[in-house]
């Protein structure tokens, strides 16, 4: 049954809203809004992905951005019941701007609003063709005997990068840049991916052979295309690469495999990148509007550098050159890591008998994968959600209207609640010498992700691994040196070796601007990834969002977009209209931009 008080709350609200902005009356707009207020805006007022926090900032958010964006007819969406629970009302809403429809959700404290997300949804005069508008395909009447579509198809893979530029081009061919390109292709901007590998998904391919996604089918969907109903929970790394494969083709993506970005550089008076390739031996330069680095947080190896590296006789490699346990038959292995790569590697190489070590240097938060699915993405992506009418684009849409301001505190909840049902688990780790930590402030895994992209593992296998003693653990250690056959801890033990495997995560994103463009444009974007929460590996200030991720950076026509698969869904579609307006010449006047604090 509907709850049509809170509905009638909410529009009371979003009413006062829209006779105060439409009249100017910012005073009478910030009265609508509690002493502790969150507005955090996708596009739709500051063309940026910025959150204001307090009256102040929403004031001078406001103040500067209103007479360009007109917002107008606020209203409470009557497909989408509103609740009220524990005294916050909440609700999906509507309104528009001069520019573009908007989307959003609001919660109202005490009446008030207290959080509120609203989203740019499509650009006016510019939406997509899809549904009732969709494209007819076939040529009938008059237009019979013009080319095909198969022949224009073929004409445009020809030309594009050869003879024509394309708008955007994007740097990687992943899950993020592949997603970003099907979204640009339904508004019609002109995109060519380069991709180092051969092959659409082989990213995924050629990494370690027991890689598989920890997160649910439910998280993972890509733009347009959901995974079938019977697609596995967790997905094996070959199977998605096959399904990126399949994705790149029937959404018409223009690829470029066996394709490196050599260098780049920006002209600020025609406002053009020139970016030589190498494609397939053959050096071409491109000169794209708009130039997207896609790849990923997983991209750039974060290699330590140790006394005796050149002495080592043995083998040693990064964790994402890893291939898999095949070839570490008879040997001894030392892991140096202890997060989600660490986890599965040194899982694989028990499994098939190899003498294997994690060396733990600082601890690491773990939550097993059934515990995160109860209790912190099963209400949102889960056949249970689905079944409670929340959609893919409904629980990314309800996650996002969380400020980062105060994510914690709705995550903290979740993770005691698993801490407490877990506690015989986690006490088995503890015994058998694992350092175990829940973050900084308890707030778990997802608040780890957002500021550091590491110090966590989801698992699946690989803790009672360690429990039982089949995968050997030294912790609370730091490597010292390597000799010709061992590793050297600080506590003066020695580890005999034959492979040293680096499971030590990557560098910030900004590092591949610094090698393919420039130093000096890597430092003037600064560090990408993390909020400022100064916590480790976070620094401050507080900025409140994503480190120059799907967003406008201070190099003009520069963009970075990666992230978890949820992440590359949901924000390839601000990105790409962030794209779409500037091809087609809209004002995008950016609120906010982000200031560099940190060079990476």
């Amino acid at each position: 049954m509907l709850d049509t008080a809170a509905t009638a709350k909410i529009q009371s609200v979003l009413s006062a809203l829209n006779r105060a902005l439409s009249n100017r009356d910012l005073d009478a707009a910030l009265e609508l809004f509690s002493r502790e207020c969150y507005w955090r805006d996708l596009l739709a007022f500051t063309w940026n992905i910025k959150t204001v926090e307090g009256k102040a900032e929403i004031r001078e958010m406001l103040d500067s951005c209103i007479d360009e964006v007109r917002p107008a007819d606020w209203s409470v969406d009557d497909a989408e019941p509103a609740t009220q629970a524990d005294g916050i009302t909440e609700g999906f809403i509507q309104f528009d701007t001069a520019a573009a429809s908007g989307y959003g959700y609001v919660r109202l404290k005490d009446g008030l609003i207290w959080t509120l997300l609203t989203t740019m949804h499509q650009l006016k005069g510019h939406e997509e063709p899809q549904g009732s508008s969709r494209p007819l395909g076939a040529k009938h009447g008059d237009r019979q005997g013009e080319p095909s579509w198969a022949e224009e198809r073929e004409t445009e893979l020809a030309e594009l990068g050869v003879t024509t530029q394309p708008y955007v081009l994007i740097i990687g061919g992943g899950q993020g840049g592949i997603a970003l390109a099907a979204r640009l292709r339904q508004h019609g901007v002109s995109t060519l991916i380069v991709e180092k590998n051969e092959r659409p998904g082989d990213s995924w391919r050629k990494r370690y052979k027991s890689l598989c996604l920890h997160d649910p089918v439910w998280y993972d969907h890509l733009p347009y295309i959901k995974f079938p109903d019977n697609w596995p929970v967790f997905s094996p790394k070959d199977k998605i690469g096959d399904w990126l494969e399949m994705y790149a083709r029937v959404m018409e993506l223009n690829f470029w495999g066996s394709t490196r970005a050599e260098c780049a550089s920006y002209d600020p008076e025609t406002q053009t990148w020139t970016v030589v390739v190498d494609h397939r031996g053959e050096q071409i330069t491109l000169q794209p509007k708009q130039l997207v680095l896609a790849t990923g947080m997983s991209a750039k190896p974060n290699v330590p550098e140790l006394p005796g590296q050149n002495r080592f006789r043995g083998l040693q490699q990064h964790s994402s050159e890893h291939a898999g346990p095949e070839e570490m038959q008879g040997k001894k292995v030392v892991v140096i890591g202890s997060n989600n790569s660490s986890h599965d590697i040194c899982a694989a190489l028990a499994e098939h008998g190899v003498d294997v070590t994690m060396v733990q240097r600082s601890s690491t938060h773990i939550s097993r994968s059934e515990s995160l699915m109860k209790h912190a993405l099963g209400p949102l992506y889960s056949e249970q959600a689905l079944a409670d009418g929340i959609t893919t684009e409904k629980a990314d849409l309800l996650f996002a209207s969380i400020p980062y301001a105060i994510m914690a505190d709705f995550q903290k909840p979740i993770f005691d609640t698993i801490r407490e049902e877990d506690a015989e688990f986690y006490r088995e780790l503890e015994d058998a010498g694992f350092m175990l930590d829940f973050g900084p402030d308890d707030s778990g895994l997802f608040m780890k992700y957002l500021r550091r992209a590491s110090g966590y593992y989801i698992d699946v296998g690989a803790s009672q691994l360690i429990i039982d003693g089949k995968i050997k653990l030294e912790s609370g250690v730091q490597v010292t040196a390597l000799t010709e056959d061992s590793v050297v801890l600080s506590n003066n033990t020695e580890l005999p070796a034959d492979v040293v495997i680096y499971a030590t995560g990557y560098g910030s994103m900004n590092g591949w601007a610094a090698d393919l463009i420039s130093q000096q444009v890597a430092d003037k974007v600064g560090k990408v990834w993390g909020l400022g929460s100064d916590t480790p590996k976070d620094p401050g200030p507080w900025e409140g969002e994503q480190r120059n991720m799907w967003k406008p950076t201070q190099q003009e026509g520069l963009w970075f977009h990666g992230g978890n698969l949820a992440q590359s869904r949901h924000y390839s579609h601000y990105l790409a209209l962030q794209l779409k307006a500037r091809m087609e010449g809209i004002p995008t006047p950016v609120y906010g931009l982000q200031q560099t604090h940190h060079l990476s």
